[in-house]
């Protein structure tokens, strides 16, 4: 299978990770309704069944849950699991010890002593600026209780200046996780990509199913009942996924000429764009498989130009 280096020196792993913000989310993913523990559990099988060891959580998910859930698997299994986890910056966090503080109860609810990568959540800087962020983070790489810094909703100037930080302590920044998608190329016009790709720092692609619109299964004529988020979003509509039907028809040619699904197109998409981990959620076994199947082929140059063509302006 082909890997992607986690940023310049980080674990070589499949381009495709595991996104687990649903994980014990009760208020925007119906957690306890719809899934609980024994489906997620599925899907983290699953997809270390696959090949997909990178799993990507944060101490916000579920308030703590999508690690405790997490942690629990791990202990389970034996094989190598990638976690990557991330600190959110509130206001009432002030200190520069808040955020080791933050680190240890990750790693307890994760019942681990290292993690692959820690992450700031958002560039949100009241009295801890990023110098102080990346300050912290480097010495907690040297004291090997993580193994990579990364950033998550970072500009391309953040990420800069994130990068100019830890360079000076001997550090790289690993990555930045945004959202990315065909529904959401925004990173290719503000100068997020284009400056990730010169400093080395792999994107990893949250959202990059659109919530489920590029799946295929929410249509004009045939959308399930939302939930959560999806209630809120007016692509989801009915005028919305009218919008969406020429992309979507692209989408099941190509799925049918691969022997694949319009996810699997779509997630194969961006991992052809080059540096990019694509991070989907999982509820279930059944998508996690879903999700991997994404990988271990690739599509054509003249397919990858034609979704990015029918994918313009929606």
């Amino acid at each position: 299978m082909e890997t992607i280096r986690l940023g310049p020196n980080g674990p070589s792993i499949a381009p495709l990770g595991l996104g687990t913000w649903s994980w014990g989310d009760t208020l925007f993913w119906a957690y306890g309704k719809d899934f609980g523990p024994q489906e997620v559990e599925g899907a983290f099988h699953a997809s270390l069944e696959a090949g997909v060891t990178l799993i990507d959580t944060a101490e916000i998910y579920g308030f703590g849950e999508s690690e405790r859930l997490i942690g629990r698997f791990c202990r389970e299994k034996t094989q190598k699991v990638e976690i990557a986890t991330k600190y959110f910056p509130l206001p009432w966090r002030w200190q520069r010890s808040d955020i080791t503080k933050a680190l240890t109860a990750s790693l307890e609810r994760l019942q681990m002593d290292t993690i692959c990568l820690y992450q700031i959540h958002w560039p949100l800087e009241f009295w801890l600026k990023t110098p102080d962020f990346m300050a912290v983070l480097a010495a907690e790489v040297k004291k090997g209780r993580i193994q990579a810094v990364g950033v998550s909703n970072y500009s391309a100037q953040q990420m800069a200046i994130a990068h100019e930080c830890l360079a000076a302590q001997g550090i790289p920044l690993a990555s930045n996780q945004v959202p990315y998608s065909l529904l959401n190329r925004e990173i290719e016009s503000n100068g997020i990509l284009t400056q990730a790709r010169q400093l080395n720092v792999t994107i990893l692609a949250y959202s990059p199913l659109a919530q489920g619109l590029l799946t295929g299964k929410y249509r004009p004529e045939n959308s399930p009942s939302l939930q959560g988020a999806r209630r809120l979003d007016p692509r989801f509509s009915t005028k919305g996924l009218r919008k969406l039907a020429p992309l979507l028809t692209l989408l099941d040619t190509l799925a049918d000429k691969h022997d694949k699904t319009p996810a699997q197109i779509a997630l194969n998409w961006l991992i052809a764009q080059g540096n990019v981990i694509p991070i989907p959620g999982a509820k279930n076994a059944s998508q996690a498989q879903q999700n991997a199947g994404a990988l271990g082929w690739q599509l054509n140059p003249e397919e990858i130009e034609q979704l990015r063509s029918a994918a313009q302006g929606i």
